[in-house]
């Protein structure tokens, strides 16, 4: 089973029931989603100790999803800074990946590291020929981490989500195995 991803200043590793009391707080903060996302975040919502530790217990509750791996953002110090995701999509084998950092720690090159760990590790694992994400087309810094790791921008998906109350438009990056062509940053798994 997967334990750490290292990179030069994040590692990523997968969630433990250790980490609920830290994921209900982050889930539950309006602050931790930002001015760009839902609310709910990107996965079940709003969520108790109790629901999430359910959730935890069997991770195969995501039913539509066939791979649903969530990943702690750690720095090297062990500080949880945030939480990075992929899912594959079926029956399109269409994996994405979506990442959050705590406001504080944004803006450090941290989102960067942290998803180009998740995307080395993907292609130098899975049998996929491409990734994706979405981001609101006012959040520019999220759009940045994906083009510094390589991601093109393939459209805008017209009002995808709600945001604040307001239908919003998104872009979908991707980035294909030919484009990735090898690891940037070190990937170690223990």
């Amino acid at each position: 089973m997967l334990g750490l991803l290292e990179g030069k200043t994040v590692n990523l590793r997968v969630w433990e029931k250790d980490d609920v009391d830290y994921l209900v707080e982050r889930i539950n903060d309006i602050d931790f989603w930002g001015e760009y996302n839902p609310i709910d975040g990107w996965y079940e919502g709003q969520m108790s100790k109790s629901e999430l530790t359910k959730m935890l217990d069997n991770p195969s509750s995501m039913a539509i999803l066939i791979e649903f791996k969530r990943f702690m953002i750690q720095k090297k110090d062990g500080t949880k800074i945030g939480f990075v995701a992929h899912f594959l999509n079926q029956p399109y084998r269409l994996m994405e990946i979506a990442y959050n950092i705590v406001p504080g720690e944004r803006g450090k090159g941290y989102g960067t590291e942290a998803t180009q760990l998740i995307v080395d590790y993907l292609f130098l694992s899975k049998n996929i020929g491409r990734i994706q994400a979405t981001t609101n087309v006012g959040n520019k810094a999220s759009q940045r981490v994906l083009e510094k790791v390589g991601f093109k921008i393939e459209g805008t998906i017209r009002k995808l989500q709600i945001v604040r109350g307001v239908w919003t438009d998104y872009q979908l990056h991707s980035i294909l195995r030919e484009e990735w062509k090898e690891p940037r940053v070190l990937t170690r798994t223990t």
